[in-house]
């Protein structure tokens, strides 16, 4: 398994570098493309304003799409999977609020 390298993403028309191995590529650029559709459906569907608030009405409408369509009894390894996504995407975060 290759180690991490840096890849970049595109959310709502801004750029993300983050860490992910060559194995873990595709399935990280297929999320980012799924996750940028889901809140571009928000912001032309709502009057919410602001990617933070975008991405947090996007988290929580995920979210409800796996534990309705019983992700609640997911095994360890997709758990596992989504701490690791999200942490990956706390780093992302946190990185690009350093720049403003």
């Amino acid at each position: 398994m290759a180690g991490p390298r840096s890849i970049e993403i595109h959310i709502l028309g801004r750029a993300y570098k983050v860490a992910c191995s060559r194995e873990e590529e595709s399935a990280l650029l297929a999320a980012a493309d799924y996750l940028d559709e889901k809140m571009r459906e928000i912001r032309e569907s709502s009057k919410v304003i602001g990617a933070e608030r975008i991405a947090i009405m996007a988290g929580l409408n995920l979210a409800h799409e796996l534990l309705t369509q019983g992700g609640g009894s997911r095994s360890e390894e997709t758990r596992a999977r989504l701490t690791h996504c999200n942490a990956l995407l706390d780093t992302v975060l946190e990185d690009q609020d350093k720049l403003f």
